[in-house]
Formats: structure tokens, C-alpha cells, sequence
């Protein structure tokens, strides 16, 4: 068995045309756009990259871009002073405050200072409050572009074993919440689960986000199971710097249904449903109707 690769990269490339044709439509009607804030506290270069590529790719699908870059010693009360401001201002639909933040600054307070509405990265207490008693909420974006990528492979989800291996708050438990909106039977596992291989073996969807590389190989994987890698990992291997996920992909795609890989699986996803959530916000912001196949 060969497994069928899912391309988030191309996905992606279909979501942010999708958004982009909601935008295109509210900008003609209503001669206005949503805007998203992204916060930047000091000079991280990962962080740095992605704030750029946020700002390129929200321009790109017609939306407003607004970029705060802080200096590193910005003080608690500076940061939450934007924070208000921003969220009293009308041409703002989404804010993000790109983590990690400086050591100094209480990321916890910091988040839980973005209005709920606005919060387009799922963070906030009031959203993972809504999302976990299955109401209407802001989504962490990885997680949802992880079921949007399932739900188009497979149609219903419903009654389906579904696996999330990793508990972290940005990833596996809203994760595990969303497949379980969709009717799966779900388990959480992690690195202290007894027989993690076996709990593996049981899934028909599984989904790794432990963040350790290439934990989860081939003889965890059920055949024809979906796999879902949610990884990121930089190692060394013959001299050279790779990126690999939490799955071992050799592996596991002799085994699996289909697959994502790494990189061009979860990833490109992220982007585009920071972009889908912006749009989602306009939308409940102004008692329009939300944006079709970008929610959860």
C-alpha cells in the first residue's frame, strides 16, 4: 500500500482563493475590508519570517494589513495599552500577537486582553472555554486546518476512531474537541501513555503533534489509516539540516491511507486559517453570514 498524500500546500492555495473570493464580494458590496493586527515583540528571526509572510499573504487575498513591531524591553502595560486600542478599533476584525513573547511579558494575560471576537488565533480563555462545550468560538488555526484537510478527504467523520497523540493547548486538545464536534471517537495520548503504539494502532484517523521527530513509525499505524503530522522538527542528518515531522513518513506511508507530509501537509494550512478566521470575524462582526467551509 501506497498512501495518497494530502497537499496542504495546495489546499492552502484553494483556501486563501476561497477567502479571497469572500473579500473580493465584501469589498464591492460594502466598500470596506476585514483587517487583521499581528503583534511583534522584539526580534526573533523565525517570528520575524512569519509576521512577514502573515502581512505578504493578507494583502494578497485583499484584506488589510496592520503590523506592530515592539521593541524587546516593550513593557506588560505598553503591550496591553496597544492590545485595547486595537481592539476598540473598528477597521480591526482579527488580532494576533505572535508567540513566543520575551520573558518578561505574561503571555497569558497578554492573550486574555484580546477582545474574544477578535482573538483570530483561538487563544483566548472564553474561546477554548466555547470550543470545548461545543459552541460557537474562534478556532486555533492548526487545528482547523487540520479537520478542514480531513473533512476533504473524507466526507463525514463521523464515527471514526480518532487518535491525537500530544495534549499541548495550541494544538492536541482543541484538536481532539474539533474531531469530537465531528462525531469521532476520540483519545488523547502523549509520550507517558501505556503502549502508545498500540493506542496508535487503533486509530482510523491519527494525528501527531507530540513534537518529538519521527516518534510515530509504521508499525503505529493501522492500514489505511489518515495520518496527520502536525510536527515540525529540525535534525541533523548526513551533515545536513532536514525538517521532518512527528511521523517517520518513510514508514508510515507504506502503511497509511494517506498522509501529510513535512514539510507541505499542516503547515501552509496555519496561514490560511489565520486568514479564514479574519474573515470569519468580519463576518460575525457585521450579522453577516459566516464564510462557507472555512469554520469549524
Amino acid at each position: 500500500m501506497t498512501a495518497t498524500i494530502i497537499d496542504g500546500k495546495a489546499f492552502a492555495a484553494k483556501t486563501r482563493q476561497h477567502v479571497a473570493e469572500y473579500v473580493s464580494t465584501i469589498k464591492t458590496e460594502r466598500h470596506e475590508a476585514p483587517g487583521l493586527a499581528v503583534v511583534l515583540v522584539g526580534e526573533d528571526p523565525a517570528s520575524q519570517v512569519y509576521v512577514r509572510n502573515k502581512g505578504t499573504q493578507t494583502v494578497e487575498v485583499g484584506m488589510e494589513s496592520f503590523e506592530y513591531k515592539l521593541d524587546a524591553n516593550t513593557s506588560q502595560s505598553d503591550l496591553v495599552a496597544l492590545i485595547e486600542k486595537l481592539n476598540a478599533d473598528p477597521k480591526v476584525h482579527g488580532i494576533l500577537v505572535q508567540l513566543p513573547l520575551p520573558p518578561h511579558l505574561n503571555s497569558d494575560l497578554v492573550i486574555n486582553t484580546i477582545d474574544p471576537a477578535k482573538d483570530v488565533d483561538g487563544f483566548h480563555i472564553s474561546n477554548v472555554g466555547l470550543l470545548g462545550t461545543g459552541q460557537k468560538s474562534m478556532v486555533p488555526c492548526t487545528p482547523l486546518g487540520c479537520l478542514m484537510m480531513l473533512r476533504d478527504h473524507h466526507g463525514s467523520l463521523a464515527g471514526m476512531n480518532a487518535v491525537v497523540v500530544g495534549r499541548s493547548n495550541i494544538v492536541g486538545k482543541p484538536m481532539a474537541q474539533l474531531l469530537l464536534g465531528d462525531s469521532c471517537t476520540v483519545t488523547i495520548a502523549h509520550s507517558k501513555t501505556k503502549d502508545l503504539g498500540a493506542v496508535c494502532r487503533s486509530a482510523d484517523i491519527l494525528v501527531a503533534a507530540v513534537g518529538r521527530p519521527e516518534m510515530v513509525t509504521g508499525d503505529w499505524v493501522k492500514p489505511g489509516a489518515t495520518v496527520i503530522d502536525v510536527g515540525i522538527n529540525r535534525i541533523e542528518r548526513d551533515g545536513k539540516m532536514k525538517l521532518v515531522g512527528d511521523v517517520h513518513y518513510e514508514s508510515a506511508a507504506k502503511v497509511a491511507g494517506a498522509i501529510t507530509p513535512v514539510p507541505g501537509g499542516v503547515g501552509p494550512m496555519t496561514i490560511a486559517c489565520l486568514l479564514a478566521n479574519t474573515l470569519t470575524a468580519y463576518c460575525r462582526a457585521k450579522g453577516l453570514p459566516e464564510p462557507v467551509g472555512l469554520t469549524a
